[in-house]
């Protein structure tokens, strides 16, 4: 039986770790593939490991139809759920997969806000507005509200060669936030001479933090503009769009003033401790 794999789908996830890919075919070489693909039509969903393995050694395997999918965004929150509960996923991975996961629900509300009321969209299975704070984002991915902040910094600046040393363990979560701040050439080179370098650099970029705290300090957020008042001429439509921005917007400057709480309590642990 083949299966549609879309690569996008097989990449969004972090892929298992050779040895952890080693041992799930060890498993299913002596057990068989006891789990169901999951399959949206055609499309594989969840198992592409499993799916390789089976076919590589000629095995058989069972597959389970999912009704709940709608369009892709739910199956990326559907994935991001079921691997949130993975043991062997690092802080880094499950704070990510948080995040990704309020990007897209934040994207969902917003759009169904602006549909008119008689043909908005459904609500998507869960609770969206349980990762409204970051407290409930790192309730979600088992990580402190600081780590959280850190994440969000290391997606924003970080280099790629930094991402992957982050994922290899190469360097923790607090310094790789710390290297981020650095120029994306000097990440890299960090990146590639290895540990030591990557502590000598996150030592570098806290020592400049503390000698300019002022030019370091994070930006107060601005308020939006408001809209024009009403005209005449406004639709339903335009108003319910409206709406919807200024909704946007102020959930917007929520989570900003919530970051730079956070980052200040952030600065002030990394200060203390220090960790590499």
């Amino acid at each position: 039986m083949d299966l549609v794999v879309n690569e996008e789908l097989k990449a969004y996830i972090d892929p298992l770790t050779p040895d952890e890919h080693d041992a799930l075919e060890r498993s299913i070489l002596a057990e068989g593939c006891r789990d169901a693909l999951v399959l949206w039509g055609d499309m594989l969903v969840d198992g592409h490991n499993r799916y390789g393995i089976c076919r590589k050694h000629g095995l058989p395997f069972q597959t389970v139809q999912s009704t709940r999918f709608q369009s892709l965004e739910d199956v990326h929150l559907w994935m991001i759920d079921q691997h949130l509960g993975r043991r062997s996923l690092s802080d880094y991975q499950r704070g990510v997969l948080a995040l990704r996961k309020r990007e897209i629900v934040a994207g969902q509300r917003a759009r169904r806000l602006a549909e008119p009321a008689e043909t908005a969209s459904p609500a998507p299975a869960g609770n969206a507005a349980a990762l409204d704070t970051r407290e409930a984002l790192a309730k979600a991915a088992r990580i402190s509200s600081n780590q959280v902040v850190l994440i969000e910094k290391i997606r924003k600046q970080a280099a790629p060669e930094l991402v992957e040393a982050i994922k290899a363990g190469t360097i923790s979560i607090n310094a790789a936030a710390a290297v981020a701040s650095l120029p994306a050439e000097e990440q890299v080179a960090a990146a590639a001479a290895g540990k030591d370098e990557l502590k000598q650099a996150a030592k570098r970029a806290r020592d400049a933090r503390r000698r300019a705290p002022a030019d370091d300090a994070p930006a107060a957020p601005q308020p939006a503009a408001l809209p024009a008042p009403a005209g005449d001429d406004d639709t339903p439509d335009a108003l319910r769009q409206r709406v919807a921005a200024l909704t946007a917007e102020n959930a917007a400057l929520r989570l900003q003033v919530a970051d730079l709480q956070a980052q200040l309590r952030a600065g002030a642990g990394e200060a203390e401790t220090a960790p590499f």
